[in-house]
């Protein structure tokens, strides 16, 4: 979601009043498509963990996934919830957010470059935040003291748009 020279970036925080339906239904579109063209299978389980994640755009944990799947005619213990969110997060479908142990769903998966995640205290919703300017320095610097980067998530706590201009 970064800019080029010129241009303005997309909000990253969607406006409160968005069609949040529209979200999750291209979430889950983009994600049978990207695991279709890796050979992988989006199965039954991993598609309702991911609409799960995706049923707004507050972090969800674990055990908050495993209450909505659970029933008595389906019962799903964690194993089962964190091998779905390892596949979701193994194919860019999903984030973790390690500060919160939660989990959102990833709005960009075809994305080059590892993402910052905000978190709004006050609302409580996260949202990605991509700058190549930034995520380059990052790779730089470690690069330089001859560290390999594997995973790379940046998580920034604060107010989003729509919070601190009530705030104001």
């Amino acid at each position: 979601m970064g800019a080029k020279a010129g241009t303005k970036a997309a909000a990253p925080f969607p406006a409160q009043e968005h069609d949040h339906g529209h979200c999750a239904t291209s979430a889950m579109d983009r994600a049978a498509a990207i695991c279709a063209a890796r050979g992988v299978r989006l199965t039954e389980l991993r598609r309702r963990v991911l609409e799960l994640v995706w049923t707004s755009h507050r972090p969800i944990g674990a055990y908050d996934i495993l209450a909505q799947l659970g029933g008595p005619d389906r019962p799903a213990g964690p194993p089962t919830v964190y091998r779905a969110l390892d596949f979701l997060q193994e194919n860019g479908l999903v984030h973790r957010i390690a500060s919160l142990n939660a989990y959102i769903g990833c709005p960009d998966p075809g994305h080059a470059f590892a993402p910052g995640i905000m978190i709004c205290e006050e609302c409580g919703r996260a949202a990605e935040l991509h700058d190549s300017a930034a995520d380059n320095a990052l790779s730089r610097a470690a690069a330089a003291a001859g560290f390999a980067i594997t995973r790379r998530t940046i998580e920034m706590v604060g107010r989003c748009r729509d919070c601190a201009a009530q705030a104001a």
